[in-house]
């Protein structure tokens, strides 16, 4: 197995959190470091604080992975007075990249909010606010008889899923006539002759920004010198993604009990709920770290609660007035299932690719309030 580079995990990290979710203030991706430094052993943590960046040197790692990102905006300057140019000269010293994957991962089929929606028991979960939906494609390609199982074992990689189906394609038989020039090279054919093939011409869908990648695996095993192919934009709807999770409960309970549960799965030491602690819910609203904001998609969705962090007063009272119950479990809670899950879909994707490279969780973490 291969030693991953720092710019192998990126792009393994834009498979499982696409940069194109991230929310337009958000600045996931590359925070330090080289992205040509091989990668041995990786560190995953919530934050870029100093405790795991000095965790992830003494345990000999070359990068840390969080979820909040260590930079927001543009540094006016570097400095060691500073604590995050302190941390950025400490990465630096000890060679470590750090790379972060935030709104894009609360986005992400898997990431945190499917993370944590798994967490709580929640099932047939669907985004609770739509951000993103995939731009589909048509590829159509002609191939002659005889050769369609080679040009679909390469495509079928690419077709997009239907529901609950797979490699879905379409086939039909049909005749291709053309006439080579001076100078090609034909497969079939003679140069000036016109030439008739009996063809099959093989169409499937496919996400825009996967057509690149599928008509240059087309061409490597198309016999043809020039394989005739084409691509139309639909108006199909893609999959949907988003801010938060809404699903059910397998079964009614009462508030009460369901924040207890809530408490216990999330291994919190406390959390606030508001409303009535006896009325009964099934449907359940999810967002990690702040999502108080999207109280009103939850109510419109018909939530009967909003599991979030960092709920402010008057946002508990607004929700007290539109009947619908908050849980705050807190935004350290509600994200740090990040570390685990990430860890364990990384591993996997690494193998695939067949590069070999250490996950360490950093277990320094921990809530920042405490409570009397």
């Amino acid at each position: 197995m291969n030693t991953p580079r720092v710019s192998d995990v990126v792009g393994i990290i834009n498979k499982i959190a696409p940069l194109r979710f991230a929310e337009g203030w958000d600045n996931p991706g590359l925070q330090v470091g080289n992205n040509a430094a091989p990668v041995e052993r990786i560190m995953i943590a919530l934050d870029a604080s100093e405790g795991s960046v000095e965790a992830a040197i003494a345990h000999n790692c070359t990068l840390l992975l969080t979820h909040h990102p260590l930079l927001f905006k543009p540094l006016k300057r570097v400095s060691r007075e500073d604590a995050d140019g302190a941390i950025v000269f400490r990465a630096i010293e000890g060679g470590l990249a750090i790379v972060a994957l935030h709104t894009n991962y609360d986005i992400a089929t898997g990431g945190v909010n499917d993370l944590l929606a798994e967490r709580l028991g929640l099932e047939q979960t669907v985004p609770l606010q739509v951000t993103a939906r995939d731009e589909l494609v048509k590829l159509g390609v002609f191939v002659p008889v005889g050769h369609e199982d080679r040009v679909l074992q390469v495509l079928s990689p690419f077709s997009e899923q239907l529901g609950n189906y797979s490699d879905c394609t379409f086939r039909i038989a049909g005749t291709g006539t053309f006439r080579p020039l001076a100078g090609a090279r034909p497969f079939l054919g003679k140069e000036g002759e016109l030439a008739s093939v009996e063809e099959s011409r093989i169409e499937l869908m496919l996400r825009s920004d996967q057509v690149n990648a599928a008509v240059s695996a087309l061409k490597r095993v198309h016999p043809y010198e020039e394989p005739a192919f084409d691509l139309f934009k639909l108006s199909n709807c893609g999959k949907s993604f988003g801010l938060g999770r809404i699903g059910e409960l397998p079964e009614q309970v009462a508030l009460y009990d369901f924040a207890q549960q809530v408490k216990e799965r999330l291994e919190t030491p406390a959390l606030r709920f508001v409303g009535d602690g006896k009325r009964k819910i099934k449907r359940v609203a999810i967002c990690g770290g702040s999502g108080v904001s999207l109280l009103n998609a939850a109510r419109f969705k018909g939530a009967d609660v909003l599991v979030t962090g960092d709920v402010k007063y008057h946002e508990a009272r607004d929700a007290e007035a539109h009947g619908i119950a908050l849980v705050d479990a807190g935004h350290f809670a509600t994200e740090r299932i990040m570390v685990s899950g990430l860890a364990e879909r990384l591993g996997q994707e690494l193998s695939i690719l067949g590069f070999k490279a250490e996950l360490v969780t950093y277990n320094g973490e921990k809530e920042p309030f405490s409570y009397v």
